[in-house]
Protein backbone atom coordinates (compact mmCIF):
# COMPACT_ATOMS: atom_id res chain seq x y z
CA UNK A 1 0.00 0.00 0.00
CA UNK A 2 1.23 3.12 -1.16
CA UNK A 3 1.12 7.09 0.10
CA UNK A 4 -1.51 7.95 -2.24
CA UNK A 5 -3.46 5.19 -1.13
CA UNK A 6 -3.47 5.75 2.35
CA UNK A 7 -4.43 8.58 1.63
CA UNK A 8 -7.30 8.15 -0.44
CA UNK A 9 -8.27 5.84 2.16
CA UNK A 10 -8.15 8.77 4.31
CA UNK A 11 -10.52 11.21 2.30
CA UNK A 12 -13.00 7.96 1.53
CA UNK A 13 -13.04 7.79 5.65
CA UNK A 14 -13.83 11.19 6.54
CA UNK A 15 -16.69 11.84 3.77
CA UNK A 16 -18.00 8.32 4.74
CA UNK A 17 -19.07 9.70 8.78
CA UNK A 18 -17.51 6.60 10.03
CA UNK A 19 -16.10 6.93 13.70
CA UNK A 20 -13.15 4.12 13.08
CA UNK A 21 -12.25 1.83 10.34
CA UNK A 22 -9.39 -0.81 10.61
CA UNK A 23 -7.59 -2.39 8.15
CA UNK A 24 -5.06 -5.46 8.23
CA UNK A 25 -2.89 -6.75 5.22
CA UNK A 26 -0.24 -8.86 5.85
CA UNK A 27 2.64 -6.03 6.28
CA UNK A 28 0.22 -2.96 7.56
CA UNK A 29 -2.56 -2.23 9.84
CA UNK A 30 -3.80 0.83 9.64
CA UNK A 31 -6.81 2.55 12.24
CA UNK A 32 -8.31 5.94 11.16
CA UNK A 33 -10.28 7.38 13.93
CA UNK A 34 -12.70 10.06 13.41
CA UNK A 35 -14.66 12.41 16.13
CA UNK A 36 -15.77 16.10 16.08
CA UNK A 37 -14.05 16.44 19.73
CA UNK A 38 -11.22 15.10 19.80
CA UNK A 39 -10.41 15.78 16.07
CA UNK A 40 -8.98 13.10 12.86
CA UNK A 41 -6.53 10.41 13.83
CA UNK A 42 -4.69 8.10 11.55
CA UNK A 43 -2.43 5.53 12.93
CA UNK A 44 0.09 3.10 10.39
CA UNK A 45 2.02 0.50 12.13
CA UNK A 46 4.34 -1.46 10.30
CA UNK A 47 5.20 -5.04 10.57
CA UNK A 48 8.62 -5.97 11.23
CA UNK A 49 8.84 -7.90 8.05
CA UNK A 50 8.46 -4.72 5.59
CA UNK A 51 9.18 -4.54 2.11
CA UNK A 52 12.01 -2.19 1.37
CA UNK A 53 10.22 0.54 0.08
CA UNK A 54 7.36 0.20 2.93
CA UNK A 55 10.48 1.20 5.45
CA UNK A 56 10.31 5.40 4.32
CA UNK A 57 6.32 5.56 5.03
CA UNK A 58 5.35 7.69 8.40
CA UNK A 59 4.77 5.15 11.16
CA UNK A 60 2.66 7.62 12.97
CA UNK A 61 0.45 10.71 12.12
CA UNK A 62 -0.95 11.75 15.25
CA UNK A 63 -3.58 14.32 15.53
CA UNK A 64 -3.25 18.07 15.87
CA UNK A 65 -4.52 18.58 19.95
CA UNK A 66 -8.22 20.89 19.15
CA UNK A 67 -8.93 20.55 22.87
CA UNK A 68 -7.34 23.68 24.23
CA UNK A 69 -10.12 26.61 25.39
CA UNK A 70 -10.58 29.25 22.83
CA UNK A 71 -9.15 32.60 24.17
CA UNK A 72 -11.39 35.43 25.43
CA UNK A 73 -11.10 37.16 21.64
CA UNK A 74 -12.00 33.99 19.87
CA UNK A 75 -15.98 34.24 19.86
CA UNK A 76 -16.36 37.13 17.53
CA UNK A 77 -13.50 36.11 15.69
CA UNK A 78 -14.88 32.50 15.11
CA UNK A 79 -18.04 33.84 14.28
CA UNK A 80 -16.88 35.99 11.82
CA UNK A 81 -14.20 32.38 9.95
CA UNK A 82 -17.78 30.56 10.37
CA UNK A 83 -18.60 31.65 6.81
CA UNK A 84 -15.61 30.57 5.21
CA UNK A 85 -14.35 27.02 4.34
CA UNK A 86 -11.20 26.02 5.79
CA UNK A 87 -9.41 23.96 3.54
CA UNK A 88 -6.90 21.41 5.27
CA UNK A 89 -3.62 19.57 4.75
CA UNK A 90 -4.72 16.10 3.21
CA UNK A 91 -1.05 14.82 4.24
CA UNK A 92 2.07 15.97 6.82
CA UNK A 93 4.96 17.26 4.46
CA UNK A 94 6.53 20.85 2.83
CA UNK A 95 3.88 23.16 1.95
CA UNK A 96 4.75 25.29 -1.16
CA UNK A 97 2.68 27.69 -2.91
CA UNK A 98 4.58 27.58 -6.25
CA UNK A 99 5.39 24.70 -8.45
CA UNK A 100 8.82 25.92 -9.03
CA UNK A 101 10.77 29.00 -7.53
CA UNK A 102 10.64 30.75 -11.13
CA UNK A 103 7.11 30.07 -11.70
CA UNK A 104 4.03 32.36 -10.54
CA UNK A 105 2.07 31.61 -7.27
CA UNK A 106 -0.68 29.03 -7.52
CA UNK A 107 -3.23 31.57 -5.59
CA UNK A 108 -3.33 34.67 -4.21
CA UNK A 109 -6.01 36.36 -1.37
CA UNK A 110 -8.48 37.64 -3.60
CA UNK A 111 -8.53 35.06 -6.15
CA UNK A 112 -11.64 32.97 -7.35
CA UNK A 113 -11.13 29.55 -7.38
CA UNK A 114 -13.09 26.33 -9.26
CA UNK A 115 -13.70 23.07 -7.97
CA UNK A 116 -10.35 21.01 -8.77
CA UNK A 117 -8.01 24.02 -9.10
CA UNK A 118 -4.72 23.61 -8.10
CA UNK A 119 -4.10 25.54 -4.55
CA UNK A 120 -0.64 24.64 -3.38
CA UNK A 121 2.06 21.60 -3.35
CA UNK A 122 2.55 19.51 -0.59
CA UNK A 123 6.45 17.58 -0.78
CA UNK A 124 6.23 14.60 1.23
CA UNK A 125 9.16 11.99 0.82
CA UNK A 126 10.44 13.66 -2.64
CA UNK A 127 6.91 13.48 -4.07
CA UNK A 128 5.27 16.62 -5.37
CA UNK A 129 1.46 16.25 -4.02
CA UNK A 130 -1.18 18.72 -5.83
CA UNK A 131 -3.57 20.23 -3.47
CA UNK A 132 -6.59 20.83 -5.26
CA UNK A 133 -9.47 22.51 -4.19
CA UNK A 134 -12.90 21.11 -3.78
CA UNK A 135 -14.72 23.97 -3.48
CA UNK A 136 -15.38 27.02 -5.11
CA UNK A 137 -15.44 30.27 -3.88
CA UNK A 138 -12.49 33.21 -3.10
CA UNK A 139 -9.48 32.78 -1.20
CA UNK A 140 -9.97 34.92 2.11
CA UNK A 141 -6.49 34.04 4.14
CA UNK A 142 -3.67 32.12 3.58
CA UNK A 143 -2.60 30.27 6.84
CA UNK A 144 0.80 28.98 5.79
CA UNK A 145 4.01 30.60 5.10
CA UNK A 146 6.07 29.21 1.93
CA UNK A 147 8.24 26.29 1.98
CA UNK A 148 6.80 25.71 5.92
CA UNK A 149 6.22 22.45 7.23
CA UNK A 150 2.53 21.46 7.76
CA UNK A 151 0.71 18.22 9.77
CA UNK A 152 -2.17 16.29 8.50
CA UNK A 153 -5.54 17.96 8.95
CA UNK A 154 -3.58 21.25 9.54
CA UNK A 155 -5.81 24.58 7.87
CA UNK A 156 -4.26 25.91 4.97
CA UNK A 157 -6.66 28.41 3.40
CA UNK A 158 -10.07 29.91 4.21
CA UNK A 159 -12.42 30.01 1.19
CA UNK A 160 -15.46 32.13 0.80
CA UNK A 161 -18.17 30.38 -0.66
CA UNK A 162 -19.88 32.84 -1.78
Amino acid sequence: MDLKDIQNLIKFVAKSGASEVKLEMEDVKITIRTGEEKGDTTILHQMPAMAPQMQAAPVQAAPVPQEAPPAPEAPAATAESDKYITIKSPIIGTFYRKPAPDKPMFVEVGKQIAEGDVLCVIEAMKLFNEIESEVSGTIVKILVDDSSPVEFDQPLFLVDPS
